[in-house]
């Protein structure tokens, strides 16, 4: 499954960069690309792995951003 979770509080390539670190970490994760001036993170994960979103959503906090919406 492809996800865009829009975030704020990623403010340059290095804090997108940790980011996208965090979240492609994650077993099930396939992909990740964080983008600070889109404020946005794209991810593909299984969605079969038992609470995944919520550790894509952890990950991400984790490292500074908020979650929107």
């Amino acid at each position: 499954m492809q996800k865009k979770i829009y975030v704020a509080g990623m403010f340059d390539d290095d804090s997108a960069n940790k980011v996208g670190a965090a979240v492609s970490a994650i077993a099930g994760v396939t992909s990740c690309s964080a983008n600070a001036l889109k404020a946005q993170v794209l991810v593909d994960f299984d969605e079969g792995v038992a609470g995944i979103e919520a550790a894509i959503n952890s990950a991400i906090e984790a490292n500074g951003a908020s979650v929107l919406g």
